[in-house]
């Protein structure tokens, strides 16, 4: 395995992995089912241990201090957090932090698309598992196919770049549409990312007979589209590729069959205040009862420091020792 070599950054790992991107939950509710994400009948975490928006922006502001500069908000669903754009505001107001961005089921787009954009959003990452509105109502519980195509519209129409489509591939549900999707990037100037499916369903159903790997999804593309491999961006999640005919791209976010925890560069803040270094490990770490009982900055960034500094090896070492896979925790209270 590589790694990132040492830095300045005071969030390095025992690895010598040093953190960059922030992924904050604001909230595990969402108004889809996804079958992949969320249970059939999820418990919600109490409202009161919701960090406010008050919090996470000083949360993000101490880690911006250590070498943060990218964040991405995630949930659950980012957009049924009630005025979330007034966060997006606050943290893009943060100096340090060149990075906006958000991944989202594309649900209230339509609505929310200009406010985002007037707040401080640059880039959008919209969920989209099917090109079959039957199947996608299957997939996510929602009759909504036409309505997040037309929050993926108005997220182009008021500039959000780059705009990614992602889709989680599952075994014998959708893998009959990997040329669909890619036919989605080639010529749209979209990148469409292919997700392998990962142990974090609500109803753990996954399996490895279930994953269909970077390599078989390559494949099937490659026999409708000549694809050029892009050079991968250290820390990247996604390998790229782009079309030799025409512009868009496809990425491969290859966890299971290639995992790239080597040059991981980052952490993550869950809906009620838990640091989570590695998404592949248990550990969580509280930052509400800092938060909450009159710490300062300084005690807060050193107990982030010392935390980070455990980080767990990641996927990669589980699969290398030959250790089992497990489910760990639902996506949806994390964010992906």
């Amino acid at each position: 395995m590589s790694y990132n070599s040492m830095d300045d950054s005071s969030l390095v790992d025992s690895f010598g992995r040093v953190a960059r991107k922030l992924r904050i939950s604001v909230t595990d509710r969402c108004n889809f089912r996804c079958t992949f994400c969320m249970p059939n009948e999820p418990v919600w975490m109490p409202r009161e241990e919701i960090l406010s928006f008050e919090e996470i922006i000083r949360v993000t502001r101490v880690l911006v201090s250590m070498g943060i500069n990218k964040v991405r908000l995630t949930g659950g669903e980012p957009l049924v957090r009630k005025e979330i754009e007034k966060l997006v505001e606050g943290l893009t107001n943060i100096e340090g932090i060149n990075s906006m961005s958000m991944t989202t089921n594309g649900f209230f787009l339509p609505e929310k698309a200009l406010q985002l954009k007037e707040a401080g959003l640059k880039s959008v990452t919209v969920s989209c598992h099917s090109m079959k509105p039957e199947r996608f109502a299957d997939i996510t519980g929602r009759q909504a196919y036409e309505r997040i195509w037309n929050g993926i519209k108005a997220a182009k129409e008021v500039g959000l770049h780059p705009i990614k489509i992602n889709a989680v591939i599952i075994r014998g549900c959708n893998d009959d549409e990997i040329v669909d999707l890619a036919s989605l990037a080639h010529g749209t100037g979209f990148t469409v990312r292919f997700i392998e499916y990962m142990p974090f369903d609500g109803n753990k159903l996954w399996g490895l007979d279930k994953v269909v790997t970077k390599n078989e999804i390559i494949e099937r593309i490659r026999e409708e589209y000549e694809l050029v491999p892009l050079e991968r961006e250290v820390g990247s999640t996604a390998q790229l590729y782009a079309f030799a005919d025409a512009p868009g791209e496809i990425g491969v976010i290859s966890s299971i069959s290639e995992p790239f925890c080597g040059d991981c560069d980052r952490i993550r803040l869950t809906a009620d205040g838990k640091l989570v270094p590695c998404m592949w490990d248990h550990a969580e770490h509280d930052l509400k009862p800092l938060l909450r009982n009159g710490a300062s900055d300084e005690e807060i960034s050193t107990y982030i420091g010392e935390m980070v500094a455990l980080k767990a090896e990641g996927v990669g070492a589980l699969l290398e020792k030959l250790t089992p896979l497990e489910h760990v925790r639902p996506m949806h209270t994390l964010g992906g």
